[in-house]
């Protein structure tokens, strides 16, 4: 026999039996669309992950207030102190003392509710500069940002979030009419497009932006603490130089070495890093259980071609006597069980494909296929055929034509 007849006869071997053949290649389908899946799940999270810190701004630097630990002993965690001032911000934002720091963001932020007429809702309520906007890489969708005169005079204006604008004003443009907060009249002068993204745990688009000395007098804050400063590096490039300029000029100023610093600087990279970190891990979990069903596949076509060369060794016999070598019926049966393992991974690859429309929706989670998951999966699938095809296709070389002939 040829190759195109052991094909031809091979397929018919695998039609014969249509439900074995299709509960046989169960096991690697499942297996192939989890793998698929798996690694598009991955994929897609970090994926979602890069754009929504991107979304927090360009080449940006988070300081913080507080540290882990200094050589007395416990102290407070990043966040949980006020040790950053108004005067960091503006020592930062000196071109001669951090000349690759293009633009500096000091922020307050404290959780308010919000009122307009009879519709509560309660929001983050950040206080902050002028070039909040830009170190953020935020724009408006109507409106305007408020002004440094409008800080100077403690103005009461607001910016709102695309959610906290949809939820307080269902109907029309905020643009021009007021919120309450503490019992005081805001005049809404802008909305911000849509982020996506999240920081520190609350959505970026759920918030309204005041003018820092307006937020400081609503709230009550000390005067001249911060909760954040944001700092923007003049590159993608000079990221770690303005790094070291931020960490070295707050340490001199609070008069503290780096171990001992009072505040905590951490970047896009570091947070990217983290991220991916743990989807990567979470990833080779998912695919190693995904990896056991692609075995289990495998020992039952290895199994089913065990059942077939037994049912199937008179014909054996048969063939053998008539001139059929060894190679030839060991050929036969492992393109067999190749068979079984290719139809297998095609099936399941469409049942990924269709998996990666259908799920991203539903579990509201980007789903990304990587044409390298794709053609692993169809040579895993073959080689898995063909590896647990080996076995039985050399049992079956093995038999002699009397023996088989021989028996019942």
């Amino acid at each position: 026999m040829n190759w195109i007849e052991t094909l031809r006869a091979g397929a018919e071997a695998v039609r014969a039996h249509r439900m074995r053949s299709l509960l046989t290649m169960l096991g690697i389908v499942i297996g192939i669309a989890s793998v698929i899946l798996t690694v598009g799940f991955g994929q897609g999270a970090q994926q979602q992950v890069r754009d929504e810190i991107d979304a927090l701004g360009s080449n940006l630097l988070i300081v913080s207030p507080g540290s882990a630990t200094d050589s007395g002993g416990l102290r407070g965690g990043f966040g949980s102190a006020t040790t950053l001032t108004l005067e960091d911000a503006t020592a930062i934002a000196d071109d001669t003392a951090a000349p690759d720091v293009r633009r500096v963001a000091p922020t307050t932020s404290s959780s308010v509710s919000l009122a307009a007429g009879e519709t509560n809702w309660t929001t983050s309520l950040v206080g902050t500069t002028t070039s909040w906007a830009d170190v953020r890489a935020r724009t408006l969708t109507s409106g305007r940002f408020f002004t440094a005169d409008e800080i100077a005079s403690g103005a009461h204006v607001a910016v709102l979030g695309p959610d906290t604008a949809s939820e307080l004003f269902a109907v029309g443009s905020p643009v021009g009419r007021t919120v309450t907060v503490a019992g005081q009249q805001l005049t809404v002068i802008g909305v911000l497009d849509s982020s996506g993204a999240s920081d520190s745990g609350s959505s970026e688009d759920d918030q309204a932006i005041l003018p820092i000395s307006t937020a400081k007098a609503l709230t009550g804050a000390t005067s001249g603490s911060v909760s954040t400063i944001y700092v923007e590096a003049t590159s993608q490039e000079t990221l770690s130089a303005a790094y070291q300029e931020v960490e070295s000029l707050l340490a001199t100023r609070h008069r503290v070495t780096a171990a001992e610093a009072d505040f905590g600087i951490s970047t896009q990279e570091s947070l990217v890093e983290t991220a991916n970190s743990t989807n990567k891990t979470l990833t080779v979990l998912l695919t190693g259980i995904a990896a056991i069903s692609l075995l289990v596949g495998g020992v039952g076509v290895m199994n089913i071609m065990l059942v077939s060369v037994t049912e199937r060794i008179r014909e054996i016999g048969l063939r053998k006597a008539l001139g059929a070598t060894p190679r030839v019926i060991g050929r036969q049966f492992l393109v067999e069980a190749s068979m079984l393992g290719l139809v297998g991974g095609v099936v399941g690859l469409l049942v990924g494909v269709v998996g990666s429309w259908v799920l991203p929706p539903l579990i509201d989670q980007p789903i990304t296929l990587s044409a390298l998951a794709v053609g692993a999966a169809l040579l895993t699938s073959l080689g898995l055929g063909v590896g647990f095809g080996v076995y039985p296709a050399s049992r079956a070389a093995r038999l002699t034509p009397i023996d088989a002939l021989r028996s019942e």
